[in-house]
């Protein structure tokens, strides 16, 4: 499963997603699957995969998400995912690129206290960075600026190119303070637990010129 709302669609009009499912896999092989191998109430007892085999999963989100959420795209949401499509792996490229060289600016920064990102040494996966995405990866991630909360809002009040938004992989850079806003269900601990911190900034690296970016994080800095 995969979501189109983001690098797919890239410009945060659509919501939508992918499903791939290639038959092959044993839905029976536990119990973990009731949804699948047990009788189906709504469905007049059926078991999907008694019923329909190898599309048992396809056939299930059909005739039960679609059917009770109505979870279908629409012809024209469907156009813009497809007009994304086109332009893809340019807008990556250009999302990754910016992004390396936000980390690099961020990671010698004397007001930044840590820059989360794996193309860095120092972070835990840097290993499977280089094995997995040896072209570069991750315009999205979060950096701790010095101070609490408060600092890190102030910083992304200033901020003037980056729009606060709590979506991600838009071809405009996104910036948002995840411990007040996107988690802030969370208690302290479990806040913690996820790697969040009171000063923790979220950034979705975009498509814009570097140095416009550049120059943007740097006046929010000064304040």
């Amino acid at each position: 499963m995969h979501s189109a709302t983001k690098f797919i669609g890239g410009h945060g009009t659509s919501l939508g997603g992918v499903i791939v499912d290639s038959g092959k896999f044993d839905w029976t092989q536990n119990d973990k699957f009731p949804g699948l191998t047990k009788p189906n109430p709504s469905y007049h007892g059926a078991v999907f995969t008694e019923a329909a085999g190898s599309l048992a999963y396809i056939v299930k989100i059909r005739t039960t998400l679609m059917r009770d959420t109505g979870a279908v795209l629409s012809p024209f949401h469907s156009f813009l995912f497809l007009q994304g499509l086109e332009t893809l792996s340019l807008r990556v490229e250009r999302h990754v690129e910016n992004a390396l060289k936000v980390v690099n600016y961020l990671s010698k920064h004397p007001l930044v206290e840590k820059v989360n990102h794996p193309s860095l040494p120092e972070h835990s996966d840097h290993r499977l960075y280089l094995k997995y995405f040896p072209n570069g990866a991750g315009s999205i991630f979060t950096f701790e600026i010095k101070g609490g909360a408060d600092e890190a809002k102030a910083f992304i009040d200033r901020l003037k190119l980056f729009s606060l938004l709590a979506n991600v992989a838009d071809v405009k850079s996104l910036v948002i303070h995840p411990a007040s806003t996107t988690h802030s269900q969370m208690n302290e601990s479990e806040l913690l637990a996820s790697g969040i911190k009171p000063n923790t900034i979220r950034l979705s690296i975009g498509t814009e010129h570097i140095d416009d970016i550049i120059e943007d994080l740097e006046q929010a800095f000064k304040g």
